[in-house]
């Protein structure tokens, strides 16, 4: 991955370099990405939601066998899963999702989102930001020349107040060999990353070192090298000379205020949480990761998102994704289904129960869907299901989406859209015009073009 640029090799930063703080290093910045003016308001529509929460399926989820299943279909597509009634009348999902389908009058399900993206790091990142990639390769690699993370454009445009984050990201760092493009700011500059880590919210001693000064080094102290620091930029007129430097300045001032939040270390004490609570999120990283994101966002937290795992899976692993080539059903059945289906309905219902859903929107989805055909790809088992963008489902939730909806549809292999098709891009334009952004609201990337954050339109028919 490329980082930084040239004007981070001279004296400016090498200063910089002999002050880092024991809790802050630096991994490199890019130029901040500037709104045109005036773009961001002029028809900028209500918004519906104040956070989101991402929960993103990495691996690429079975249509098929969770949310539109084909039970009149030849054996070979229809699979081992049986459809079961919701709280919604006529909408039917997986019989494994019991308590998911308690709460579908709360959800919305679009059955016809498509895009033509193949390959897991190229589709993935067309679902990370809403932007297709020149080329659908799986060698495709994270540059700074690529678009920046949904949670990084919410940053730059509706950050969050009172110092809190506005994007937090965690748990895992993603991966299909190359690191997936997609999970930070890119050319948005490194003040709109996201606040990240990588320790698991199930640990009993979970914490963020971030979030911990050493113990020789007190508030004080820490401001006077803050101090010192604002110093050296005006003994070597950084502020004025680099806009890279300003940018980086910025960078520090988030990372001191997040030292001193103690509403912010209060939000990750997930200790705090009754215990019962707690086991109905489901004791894994991912249940404790969705019962963090509710803590985060109540806290102030503008965007946050959650990876299901750091890699694909295959079918074949206690730890990966929802790539399912191998063991389809079982893996389904006996850990991606029950993970699911504790920790996302309990999601709903806490955020209903604390008055939370009706301005925080929950986006459940992955980057793309399986193939109709059980079995079809011949280098993988018998049982598996292979990549399938054609047509699948996106779940949403809260922040204005309707609920007990279901918008679009598949034919009768779920392979292709017969209603409503829905372009992948139309997703995150529908999250944004929620969050009260209009789509066609413009960045400048690092040649200065003007580009829209999203290339798709909202869904009407989804709002409330």
């Amino acid at each position: 991955m490329r980082h930084g640029c040239p004007e981070f090799r001279g004296q400016q930063l090498n200063r910089r370099h002999l002050l880092r703080i024991g809790a802050f290093g630096l991994a490199g910045a890019a130029l901040p990405g500037a709104l045109l003016p005036g773009s961001a308001a002029a028809n900028a529509p209500r918004a519906r939601a104040r956070s989101v929460i991402f929960l993103y399926q990495f691996g690429g989820p079975s249509h098929h066998d969770t949310f539109d299943l084909k039970p009149d279909a030849p054996d070979n597509i229809r699979g081992e899963f049986h459809p079961i009634a919701t709280s919604v009348p006529g909408t039917r999902i997986c019989e494994h999702l019991p308590q998911l389908a308690r709460q579908m009058h709360r959800v919305t399900l679009v059955r016809s989102v498509n895009h033509r993206m193949r390959n897991h790091n190229s589709a993935a990142y067309q679902a990370l930001t809403g932007v297709a990639p020149p080329l659908d390769d799986i060698r495709l690699r994270d540059t700074l020349d690529l678009y920046p993370a949904y949670g990084s454009t919410a940053a730059r445009l509706r950050p969050s107040a009172d110092g809190m984050p506005s994007f937090v990201a965690y748990p895992h760092l993603m991966r299909d060999g190359s690191i997936t493009p997609g999970q930070h700011a890119s050319f948005l500059g490194k003040n709109y990353d996201p606040l990240f880590f990588r320790e698991d919210p199930n640990s009993p001693d979970f914490r963020l070192p971030e979030l911990t000064l050493p113990s020789t080094l007190s508030l004080e102290r820490l401001e006077d090298r803050r101090s010192m620091l604002r110093l050296l930029d005006d003994q070597t007129q950084a502020r004025e000379t680099s806009a890279v430097a300003r940018g980086l300045e910025q960078y520090y001032d988030r990372a001191f205020g997040m030292l001193a939040s103690a509403r912010l270390r209060r939000a990750f004490n997930l200790g705090a949480e009754p215990a019962r609570l707690r086991e109905r999120y489901g004791r894994t990283t991912y249940g404790q990761g969705c019962l963090l994101a509710r803590r985060l966002v109540e806290a102030g937290v503008r965007f946050v998102t959650v990876y299901f795992s750091a890699r694909i899976g295959m079918g074949s692993s206690q730890d990966g994704g929802w790539d399912t080539h191998n063991n389809n059903f079982n893996d389904l059945r006996n850990r991606l289904l029950p993970i699911t289906d504790k920790s996302l309905p309990t999601l709903l219902e806490d955020l209903a129960d604390r008055g939370m859903l009706n301005d925080t929107l929950i986006v459940w989805m992955g980057e793309f869907g399986r193939t109709p055909a059980i079995g079809a790809n011949p280098r993988f088992a018998r049982d598996g299901r292979d990549h399938w963008p054609q047509c699948y489902t996106v779940l949403l939730a809260g922040g204005g989406i309707r609920g007990g909806y279901v918008h679009g549809g598949s034919d009768r292999l779920g392979a292709y859209p017969t209603s409503n098709p829905v372009p992948m891009e139309n997703i995150p334009a529908t999250m944004f015009t929620a969050l009260g952004l209009d789509p066609a609201t413009e960045i400048r990337d690092p040649l200065n073009r003007p580009l829209p954050i999203s290339r798709g339109e909202a869904v009407a028919e989804l709002l409330t």
